[in-house]
């Protein structure tokens, strides 16, 4: 009696040869995104760290997307469950400053009057993050110089959608808890905090969303102390103060609500 196998649907191995992982992960198109603008040795290092971080920029902002979804849905679970893969992220982008710093002042200055006008101020991504966050600035759209239509479109939609911060309070007034005025929110967050046995899903949001503003301060401070270790006090490229504006963005907080609690419980 013949025993027929049936072929799978799936083909593994070179065997298959259906689709290869240049193929499917484009790696000739990725590898030729370096493009160099001088013969410096670090400038490769340069590109490399900053493309990096508009990639995993794209994979926060569909993360947090999906978080924010996930609360407006009442999935409180899912929420937390992608929020800690952003943490995760958020760690990387702060540990891979690391990796640039061992690049030079000296080094980084034979390439980076190539740089000019082009500045990590620029950076499109970042702002999105920003805004989805909770820390609007429509103030930043209208300062933006030499960005595209489509990116610029961007920004103005997430103006106008709804943060993370409005998707928690969506979750508080769903769970029944006072959420029209930052008193009261502080409030209900204080009855959460007192009984986890009946509001613990409402804590853990509010402490994983705490993390997320944490992790980004984190970056702010990282980043700063770099730019003032390559630079000092001069001007950035794209013509803001550098270091100096930095600094004056390490105080902000997505979410101060969260962090004046501590002060409450």
């Amino acid at each position: 009696m013949a025993i027929h196998v049936h072929p799978p649907s799936a083909h593994f191995g070179e065997d298959g040869a259906r689709l290869t992982y240049g193929r499917y992960l484009r790696i000739p198109e990725l590898l030729d995104q370096q493009r160099l603008a001088s013969d410096a040795h670090d400038e490769l290092l340069f590109i490399t760290i900053h493309q990096v971080y508009e990639l995993w920029f794209q994979q926060l902002l569909f993360e947090l997307e999906s978080v924010r979804g996930a609360m407006v849905g009442g999935q409180l679970w899912w929420a937390r469950h992608l929020l800690a893969r952003v943490h995760e992220i958020e760690r990387i982008l702060i540990e891979q400053v690391g990796v640039l710093e061992t690049m030079t002042p000296q080094d980084f200055l034979e390439f980076r009057e190539r740089l000019a006008p082009a500045s990590g101020f620029q950076s499109v991504q970042f702002r999105e993050l920003e805004f989805l966050s909770g820390a609007k600035d429509a103030g930043f759209v209208d300062r933006l110089r030499g960005v595209t239509d489509e990116e610029r479109s961007r920004l103005e939609r997430r103006l106008a959608e709804p943060t993370l911060w409005d998707a928690f309070i969506r979750v508080l007034d769903a769970r029944g808890l006072a959420a029209g005025s930052d008193d009261e929110v502080r409030e209900s967050l204080r009855a959460a905090a007192h009984d986890r046995e009946t509001h613990g899903e409402i804590w853990e949001l509010a402490e994983a969303l705490l993390v997320h503003d944490e992790r980004a301060a984190g970056w702010r401070a990282r980043h700063v102390t770099m730019v003032e270790r390559m630079i000092g006090t001069k001007t950035g490229t794209g013509g803001s103060s550098g270091a100096a504006y930095l600094r004056g963005r390490l105080d902000m907080r997505y979410y101060p609500v969260l962090w004046e609690l501590r002060s409450w419980l």
